[in-house]
């Protein structure tokens, strides 16, 4: 009879789990900090299917396709989940906030509640044991085995309770199946069309799936992880802050303006992290756009005695 019960507590606990890939709070995480490994299969399961690229093959329409849902998606990370949901640095309109919330969780990299939360957290113990993801842990668990593990799949509300208060964004966090689902559906409708409607292109909904979606989506999230694992390892200090941030020029590129980390560790409230004109920071003229179209307001700046604290 033990074993009876133990086995239907096992198959319980497992359903639990599948019904976590689609509703993230509908059960409370386990405790620990080994990696979840029925929890992130589907996680696995992209990785794994980036090699579908050799069956469906190339076209100038896929490799746009991963062009533009690589860099919409990266500034809704660095400009939104980043810099607006994390610091405030600058405010905008709601339907702003909320679409840009989407196209953010449209990465497959979590809500934006839960990615500003572990943030927060982030800043507040920078490479010491509690910051998950920092390198003293080793590279790899910095890298990304951090993202699998049990201890990090829940969203601390008391550390984002500002914008926690957005029934969309709460939605958008508990929910966030959603936004990847509607992208890889969307990209896959518009290859299908493209088909049938432009044949001379040569693409199909499944090259631009793949492609759009599943490329596109595991190289945005270790190019943006690669902050945690690389911008804290290899580059400059033009600053001496608490703990190891680094800029490194060629992160800043990839990650339009994540790499000057150092500078942003030491002044965080800064809208712009590339603290000088040569330093490349491509959220930052993206945010500037928005200002001059009247879609955002109030940028924070650098102030200039941040600027001459240099080392």
């Amino acid at each position: 009879m033990p074993s009876r019960i133990n086995g239907m507590s096992a198959s319980r606990s497992r359903l639990r789990t599948l019904i976590a890939w689609f509703d993230s709070e509908a059960v409370p995480e386990p405790k620990g900090d080994g990696v979840a490994w029925l929890r992130i299969l589907p996680f696995i399961g992209l990785h794994l299917a980036c090699l579908a690229v050799f069956w469906v093959g190339y076209s100038h329409a896929a490799l746009a396709a991963l062009a533009v849902t690589y860099g919409l998606r990266m500034f809704a990370i660095t400009g939104f989940y980043h810099r607006y949901f994390s610091h405030k640095t600058f405010k905008t309109h709601r339907w702003v906030e909320s679409l840009f919330g989407f196209i953010g969780a449209a990465s497959a990299q979590r809500g934006p509640l839960w990615w500003a939360a572990h943030h927060r957290h982030h800043h507040r113990h920078s490479d010491t044991p509690q910051d998950l993801h920092s390198p003293i842990h080793g590279f790899w668990r910095s890298h990304m085995s951090w993202f699998l593990r049990h201890e990090a799949f829940a969203t601390d509300y008391s550390v984002i309770q500002d914008f926690a208060k957005r029934p969309f964004l709460r939605w958008l966090n508990r929910f966030d199946i959603v936004a990847p689902a509607v992208l890889a559906a969307l990209l896959y409708l518009i290859g299908e069309l493209l088909a049938r409607h432009a044949p001379g292109l040569d693409t199909d909904g499944a090259q631009l799936l793949v492609w759009g979606f599943v490329l596109s989506t595991v190289l945005l999230f270790h190019v943006t992880v690669s902050i945690n694992s690389v911008a804290h390892v290899w580059g400059s200090r033009r600053y001496a802050t608490r703990d190891d941030s680094r800029n490194n020029a060629l992160l800043a590129l990839f990650t339009f303006g994540e790499g000057w980390h150092n500078n942003h560790h030491h002044y965080p409230n800064s809208v712009r992290q590339g603290f000088f004109w040569w330093e490349l920071d491509l959220t930052y003229l993206a945010l500037r756009t928005m200002q001059a179209l009247g879609l955002a307001w109030d940028l924070k700046p650098v102030p200039a005695r941040v600027k001459a604290e240099a080392m």
